[in-house]
């Protein structure tokens, strides 16, 4: 069989495709673009939650691709991050950010964030037509997040417009350009708070340590630096997108929003089931030889663990295409599982949520301003997100 990743029709509705390969088997071994042989895609949830924690399957990206060439001149803090490490690195790196990115930082955040989304829809009125995701989707969790790590203002067009060439041109040239611009200037921010320190997250980064006096050096604070900047906004503009997007094409879920905004917190696990935002984890490979839901995997596989596909495995989830605002969703895999799980999953939930509630009381008859098969997604096959989301207030 060809790659499903090829088909252009996958990046516009990729779950038909997900829905084949999971009736052939939840997990099944297709070929891949780019040379580097057949890949396992887990499709099935029970399959990707063990995968998930799979011990056997590793995430040093770095070791897999050691001595393969590839053309490419990614910085090495974008392919050294926490995300790409196994333990006992991965758990050293986990502990030393936790200290400083706790559940609390997001409860304070909260006020801030609904501020913020309220000065974004201060001058929007009704019947306006606006772009959803550049106006809103988009500037919302990247401020949230620079603000959080003491990104200065001047700067952020900047980041954005980094993080845009990483995400969503698919373009080799420009990813690497990219991934070099913002490294370098994250190294950079890194010295001045290290020289001027503040009240934000980096510089709390910078002073951290742990119990036995370890710290974070200095190429671990430019490459978790990236991580955060780049994961915190990038996933949670495609959440707030999708989620938008799936509640105007389900008129009647979201009348049950709009008559009781006290619903939303408790909608937010099911749109994330629905159309997650993270539609092929990051990159796993299997170092020895494996077996994942019944398939072997040779030693030297790449594996592709899909959540996005995981959430609509009708074995866990009855009649699955279907968003139901009712439905037990807490145990969907949007933000993963095991030891990889999203560390910024209280406060991407917490954007969704305000997000939605202050464009649904400030905004009672929004609609899309286009139809649904004109609407424009990204190329990745990471991130599942909208490039455009026009609507009329």
């Amino acid at each position: 069989m060809a790659s499903p990743f090829t088909d252009p029709a996958f990046y516009a509705d990729r779950y038909p495709t997900y829905a084949e390969l999971r009736n052939r088997s939840p997990v099944l071994r297709v070929p891949l673009d780019g040379g580097t042989g057949p890949a396992a895609v887990v499709t099935g949830f029970d399959q990707a939650r063990a995968a998930f924690a799979d011990p056997a399957l590793s995430k040093d990206t770095a070791r897999f691709f050691a001595g393969r060439p590839s053309g490419r001149s990614l910085h090495p803090a974008l392919a050294t991050t926490m995300l790409n490490s196994d333990p006992p690195d991965h758990t050293r790196l986990r502990r030393l950010v936790t200290r400083a990115f706790t559940p609390a930082t997001v409860g304070r955040l909260r006020p801030h964030i609904g501020s913020l989304a309220e000065q974004l829809v201060e001058e929007w009125s009704p019947g306006q037509r606006v772009d959803l995701v550049e106006g809103f989707a988009a500037p919302l969790p990247v401020t949230v997040i620079c603000q959080l790590l003491g990104v200065p203002t001047a700067d952020r067009d900047s980041i954005c417009r980094w993080s845009t060439d990483l995400f969503v041109t698919g373009d080799h040239r420009r990813i690497d350009a990219a991934s070099h611009a913002l490294a370098d200037y994250l190294g950079e921010l890194v010295t001045a708070k290290r020289r001027d320190p503040d009240e934000a997250l980096l510089s709390a980064l910078v002073a951290v340590r742990d119990g036995d006096g370890d710290r974070l050096g200095e190429q671990e604070l430019v490459s978790l630096a990236v991580l955060l900047l780049v994961a915190g906004h990038e996933t949670t503009t495609a959440a707030i997108g999708n989620a938008v997007l799936a509640l105007l094409r389900h008129p009647e879920q979201l009348e049950l929003l709009r008559s009781d905004p006290h619903r939303i917190a408790g909608a937010v696990d099911e749109l994330l089931r629905y159309d997650s935002p993270v539609s092929i984890a990051t990159w796993r490979w299997a170092p020895e030889p494996v077996r994942i839901g019944g398939t072997d995997v040779p030693a030297g596989s790449p594996v592709f663990v899909s959540p996005g596909a995981a959430n609509r495995d009708p074995a866990r989830f009855a009649d699955p295409d279907r968003l139901d605002l009712e439905r037990e969703a807490r145990s969907h895999l949007a933000f993963g599982h095991g030891i990889h799980r999203c560390l910024g999953a209280p406060l991407a939930r917490a954007e969704v949520e305000i997000a939605l509630r202050v464009l649904l009381v400030r905004f009672p008859g929004l609609r899309l301003a286009e139809p649904v098969d004109r609407l424009r997604w990204r190329h990745s096959r990471l991130v599942r997100g909208l490039e455009a989301l026009p609507v009329l207030l």
